[in-house]
């Protein structure tokens, strides 16, 4: 049998491939970064006020308890760690997505934020953060351009 017998959805697979290509060429290549290397990952993170505390949600499937740090160095609130596993290179990939390795995220707090005004909680592959008291208020300000 032909190839395309074998796997009637290689068409829409390659499209596929080819759209994730573009897409790293285009917001995950780093500046510094040759074409083709692929910028390390960076987990996503939703930073939310909850009445007067600031929370902070970070997305670490596969990431174990123990591979997560989270630190505070002068108002600046780190979340680093390590997602392990072996991403079977040897494989036949139709889609790749999921990044493995060593990741660093950083979230500006107030500089006068201390750490036990923090508590850090993981469920389920989502670290929650909680900075008590560390809302602050939207402050927004149009500067005007000169000519």
């Amino acid at each position: 049998m032909p190839d395309n017998a074998q796997r009637p959805f290689r068409g829409v697979f390659d499209m596929f491939s080819e759209l994730n290509r573009m897409r790293e060429h285009w917001t995950e290549i780093e500046p510094t970064q040759g074409r083709g290397q692929v910028a390390p990952w960076v987990p996503a993170v939703d930073i939310f006020a909850s009445g007067e505390d600031l929370v902070i949600r970070c997305e670490l499937s596969g990431v174990a308890k123990e591979e997560i740090d989270v630190s505070l160095t002068d108002g600046r609130l780190w979340i680093s760690g390590e997602r392990s596993g072996a991403p079977d290179d040897g494989a036949d990939f139709y889609v790749r997505e999921r990044r493995y390795g060593r990741f660093e995220r950083s979230v500006k707090l107030r500089r006068d934020t201390r750490g036990d005004q923090i508590s850090a909680t993981v469920v389920d592959g989502l670290l929650e953060i909680v900075v008590e008291g560390g809302a602050e208020p939207h402050h927004h300000e149009q500067i005007e351009i000169a000519s």
